[in-house]
């Protein structure tokens, strides 16, 4: 007598619960890579407004050796950007605003110094800390937050 075995096959698919748990595992994985590199973009941004602040008083200095005088308040910073006789393509060939394209803030007398460049940082406003915080010419690089 021959025993008939009835191969049973179980299916091979993926259920719902797996598959939950698996597009929820993603979505907290996917969460904590945007918050780190949004960190970073945060921090690279302050670098910028850091480096363009310093390019824009090695500007000022250059000018103040062409005219024996600083730009006032009305010329602004937008006169470092003008074309002159020894520097045909302006003291500063960039962009005169900052990373969050909000325009330097430029104070002639300066009130930290003999001038005072600022970036209002990320949101705009006087003040604030972390990615808000103000990019300051007056302060020192170690200082800023």
């Amino acid at each position: 007598m021959k025993s008939i075995y009835y191969k049973t096959t179980k299916s091979q698919a993926f259920t719902l619960v797996e598959l939950m748990v698996v597009v929820v595992i993603v979505g907290v994985m996917a969460t904590v890579v945007t918050l780190t590199v949004n960190d970073y973009l945060v921090t690279a941004k302050q670098e910028v407004a850091r480096s363009e602040v310093a390019t824009i008083r090695n500007a000022l200095e250059l000018f103040y050796l062409d005219h024996d005088r600083y730009p006032n308040n009305d010329e602004g910073l937008a006169i470092l950007k003008q074309s002159t006789s020894r520097h045909p393509s302006g003291y500063v060939t960039s962009d005169l605003d900052d990373p969050w394209r909000n325009a330097y803030i430029y104070i002639y007398p300066g009130i930290h110094s003999v001038y005072d460049i600022v970036s209002y940082g990320r949101d705009g406003q006087e003040g604030g800390l972390g990615p808000d915080a103000d990019i300051m010419s007056w302060t020192s690089e170690q200082d800023q937050p």
